[in-house]
């Protein structure tokens, strides 16, 4: 099963993933993880990506997406995957579709988790973490709502919408009855 998790900060992508990549047998692949796994090792792509980070900038698309294409490539990714974090945008939407034909795959679909800007408010400030306060979150929820929102239009009924409130359990089991698991 090859997926793409959307939805905004907050809303337990990182949580249910890691819980679908054991029930479903494939990867979680977090872009976040990605770029921590390359730096770590010193890749030539993690020397690339940290030049920008260390210069304050964002890595750009192409180099987010050589990353990417990298990773799926590897054997435990061959029979399927959960991408996090990547797209991000239209554009790298396209890379992935174009990166997916080389390999001669397709996506199995688009889960969007949704959930009330309150309430990822509320379990990002929840978190305790010091980056977390009211107004970076909301700065960070209207990145999405302009960057990222648009790929729910762009992937049109490949989208499977799950609604992102109550136990983890609830989200998980709605999750896999949405996918036929």
């Amino acid at each position: 099963m090859r997926l793409v998790l959307l939805g905004p900060p907050g809303a337990g992508k990182g949580t249910q993933a890691a819980i679908l990549t054991e029930k479903l047998g494939v990867p979680h692949i977090s872009t976040g993880d990605l770029f921590r796994a390359n730096i770590g090792e010193g890749t030539p792509l993690g020397k690339e990506a940290k030049e920008y980070i260390d210069a304050g900038k964002l890595v750009p698309t192409d180099v987010t997406a050589r990353m990417v294409e990298d990773r799926l490539s590897q054997d435990d990714a061959a029979e399927g995957f959960l991408l996090d974090g990547f797209p991000r945008t239209v554009e790298q939407a396209d890379l992935l579709a174009e990166m997916l034909e080389r390999h001669g795959v397709k996506l199995d679909g688009v889960i969007n988790y949704q959930v009330d800007e309150d309430t990822v408010v509320e379990r990002m400030l929840g978190r305790g973490r010091a980056d977390d306060n009211e107004e970076t979150i909301r700065t960070r929820l209207q990145v999405y709502r302009n960057e990222t929102a648009p790929l729910i239009d762009h992937y049109g009924d490949a989208v499977i919408s799950i609604k992102a409130e109550g136990s983890v359990e609830e989200i998980n089991e709605a999750t896999l009855k949405a996918l036929g698991k």
